[in-house]
């Protein structure tokens, strides 16, 4: 399988240290992966600011970056949303719809490829989980706590579950 690493701009920029960690989760794992230096951004920042046309713009060179990959690789469930979401949109053509579907946020793509337990490790602690609202709105990952409709599997969450001592405790919310 040939992976794409894709970092995201705003953890290139902010928390280089996630993208790092991915590298070295990867090299523990055994997995072969490429790191495109001519990647940039995927676009959803201008999208979701309403710029289309530069969002667009990206999600161009998006697609001319990983088209070739096996599979997209990104640690953010917001890049992975905007591009499997908004990118067929903005880019007309199949390549850029096959490029959006083999996009997978980090937690999901382990879930799909990894045994958990192999990934296994200890924590010690109390954690309290809170998924992203793209990873659950857009990506479908657990269900939003004012849904009252069907369990989904929420990857982090299982991930986490496979780490000796964890307690992973629910969060409640403040009527005001």
């Amino acid at each position: 399988m040939k992976i794409g690493l894709f970092i995201p701009c705003y953890v290139d920029q902010l928390r280089p240290e996630v993208g790092m960690a991915v590298v070295r989760l990867f090299d523990a794992l055994g997995l072969a992966f490429d790191f495109p230096e001519e990647q940039t951004c995927c676009g959803q920042p201008f999208i979701s600011a309403g710029e289309q046309g530069h969002g667009a713009r990206l999600g161009r060179r998006f697609v001319d970056v990983f088209a070739d990959y096996d599979v997209v690789v990104t640690p953010s469930g917001s890049c992975a949303a905007s591009v499997r979401r908004q990118l067929p949109q903005l880019v007309p053509g199949n390549r850029a719809q096959e490029t959006a579907a083999k996009t997978r946020e980090l937690c999901e793509f382990l879930l799909e490829t990894q045994d958990p337990s192999r990934l296994a490790g200890r924590f010690p602690r109390k954690v309290g989980l809170h998924a992203s609202c793209h990873a659950l709105r857009e990506l479908g990952h657990g269900r939003p706590s004012e849904s009252r409709g069907p369990e989904r599997v929420d990857p982090a969450r299982k991930l986490l579950e496979a780490l000796a001592g964890i307690e992973l405790v629910p969060l409640t919310r403040r009527d005001e």
